[in-house]
């Protein structure tokens, strides 16, 4: 039986490393353009940086847990792994696209796989209007900050700030808002994906905020749009009896 080809990408943390050398000792991999699958060793940090590298290619990522926490990984076993990628089940994850521009005027472009959240940068609250296809829904959010997120993401950044978990088959984004100040009882929105979000800055020199597409920050911002990229996003692999949707539902029941 003909097994599916790969190639290995690992992260510079000792435990990836030696991953990458036991499964070198173990398999015969190929070089990432011939290979039919990726398999990614670190933890989630590295598998969406490897996301955002391989997002212009067809070829699925397969990830094994050599980092932390592991929500977008598999459980590192270095056996029967040709079995273990027949098997995977797919995900189809789908970026939100980051515009930004500094007080400078100057353009800034990323994608996120998780999430875009705008940061206050100093010791005073942010000030922020927020604006959803073209409506004005928020004149002025007082807060720490303010975040859309995926359903990928819904499980990070978006839960440590109290957003609700969605699942990964819903067209919809997070929008949540960041220990806000007023309005005070306001605790975010879910929205359609196929919405644009406008975030203005109001007073930024005065009260500096960044922009973070997942790892990516742009400081010094003034004007923010996030909506969902047009690009058909990136395959994950996962083991049948622990697949992305398992796990987001997992997460709702977890105390």
């Amino acid at each position: 039986m003909s097994h599916l080809t790969f190639a290995i990408t690992a992260a510079e943390a000792p435990e990836a490393l030696s991953a990458k050398e036991e499964l070198l000792c173990q398999y015969r991999p190929v070089a990432p353009e011939e290979a039919e699958v990726l398999v990614v060793l670190g933890g989630d940090g590295f598998m969406l940086e490897t996301l955002r590298a391989y997002r212009d290619q067809v070829l699925p990522l397969y990830g094994m847990n050599r980092g932390s926490v592991g929500f977008l990984m598999n459980q590192y076993h270095p056996d029967r792994l040709f079995e273990r990628l027949a098997a995977a089940t797919r995900t189809r994850l789908r970026p939100l696209a980051m515009r930004t521009w500094d007080q400078s005027g100057k353009l800034f472009q990323d994608l996120a796989f998780n999430e875009v959240s705008l940061l206050r940068q100093t010791r005073q609250a942010a000030k922020i209007r927020i604006t959803v296809d073209d409506r004005v829904r928020l004149e002025e959010l007082v807060c720490d900050g303010v975040l859309v997120a995926t359903p990928a993401g819904s499980t990070a950044y978006n839960l440590s700030a109290h957003g609700p978990i969605v699942p990964i088959g819903a067209n919809v984004l997070c929008l949540t808002p960041i220990s806000a100040f007023r309005p005070r009882r306001w605790r975010g929105a879910l929205l359609p994906d196929r919405s644009k979000v406008l975030f203005e800055v109001l007073g930024s020199t005065k009260r500096p905020v960044s922009a973070v597409a997942d790892s990516c920050e742009v400081r010094n911002v003034r004007v923010v749009e996030v909506e969902q990229a047009n690009d058909d996003g990136i395959t994950l692999l996962f083991d049948p009896q622990h697949n992305m949707e398992e796990r987001i539902l997992l997460e709702q029941f977890t105390p």
